[in-house]
C-alpha cells in the first residue's frame, strides 16, 4: 500500500502499476468445480468495465446505495471495487427497496424486485456466463458489461472520507475500508504478500476483509472458495499446497 492510497480504487491501481500479471483473486466452486484465476490486470479490466457499465448506462452517482445481493464470488469482488471507483454505496446484502439500483444473483432475484431503481442480474455460471433467458425486469450483467470501455474515469471526484461500504451493520468510508484491512492483517499477522485461503462468506467485514480487502491493501491475493465445506481435511490440504497458501482465514466468529 502506497501512502496515497485511500480507498480500494486506490489500491487496485497501485497493484496494477506495481505488478499486473501476478495472480490476486482465484475463485473455486466446490459445488460446481469451478476455478477461474484472475490477475491483478484481469481484475482490474473487469473493476473498469464494470464502473463503466454502472456509471454510464445505469447513471449511478457518488452517494447513491447500491444493494449488492451476492455471494462471495469473484464477480462480487469486481462489484466491490467498482462500486469503490464510482463512488457509490455498496450495501452488502441490504434492503433493495431502499437502495437506488440492484444487483443480485439467481437466489436474490425475488427480494431484489423490491428495488424501483435499476436491476442488474448475475447468473454466476462458469466463466461469467450469461443467464439462458434474462430474468424479466432485469439487465444481464453478462451481456452488457463485456463490450464496456477498458479504462475508467468517474464524472465526479470521490471523495475518500464519503460512505462507500455497508455489511452485517457496520458502515465504512473508503479510507476507513483501506485501513482497517491494513489493520486486520497486521492483527492477524499476515506475512509479506500473503496468498490467503477462505472460504468466509462475504456477508460480514471480516468475510470482505479477508476475502478481498486485506490481501489487496499488502499486496498479496485471495485464494477465495465458496462451498469450501465441501471439501474434506485431505482435500483443503491439498488445495492449500497447491495454491501456495500461506495464511488461512479463521473461521467466521
Amino acid at each position: 500500500m502506497n501512502a496515497t492510497d485511500r480507498t480500494p480504487a486506490d489500491l487496485l491501481r497501485s497493484a496494477l502499476a506495481a505488478d499486473p500479471a501476478r495472480p490476486l483473486v482465484t475463485f473455486y466452486d466446490d459445488a460446481t468445480g469451478e476455478r477461474v484465476e484472475l490477475s491483478v490486470a484481469t481484475f482490474a479490466n473487469w473493476v473498469a468495465k464494470t464502473a463503466n457499465y454502472l456509471q454510464g448506462d445505469l447513471a449511478a452517482e457518488p452517494g447513491d446505495r447500491l444493494a449488492l445481493l451476492l455471494p462471495a464470488h469473484w464477480q462480487t469482488a469486481v462489484w466491490l471495487v467498482a462500486c469503490s471507483s464510482v463512488g457509490v454505496v455498496a450495501d452488502v446484502g441490504g434492503d433493495p427497496a431502499a437502495a437506488d439500483l440492484v444487483v443480485s444473483g439467481p437466489d436474490g432475484l425475488a427480494a431484489a424486485r423490491a428495488c424501483s431503481g435499476e436491476r442488474v442480474a448475475l447468473a454466476l455460471r462458469p466463466l461469467g456466463g450469461r443467464f439462458p433467458q434474462a430474468p424479466d425486469g432485469f439487465a444481464d450483467y453478462a451481456v452488457e458489461v463485456p463490450g464496456q470501455g477498458d479504462r475508467f474515469a468517474p464524472f465526479a471526484p470521490v471523495r475518500a472520507d464519503d460512505l462507500a461500504l455497508a455489511v452485517g451493520g457496520e458502515e465504512l468510508t473508503g479510507s476507513g475500508i483501506a485501513a482497517r484491512a491494513l489493520a486486520d492483517a497486521a492483527a492477524a499477522g499476515l506475512p509479506e504478500a500473503p496468498r490467503v485461503l477462505s472460504g468466509l462468506a462475504y456477508d460480514s467485514w471480516q468475510g470482505l476483509s479477508y476475502g478481498l480487502y486485506a490481501p489487496l491493501a499488502t499486496g498479496g491475493s485471495v485464494v477465495l472458495c465458496r462451498h469450501l465445506d465441501r471439501l474434506d481435511q485431505e482435500g483443503t490440504a491439498a488445495r492449500k499446497a497447491t495454491e501456495n497458501v500461506t495464511f488461512t482465514a479463521p473461521a467466521a466468529v
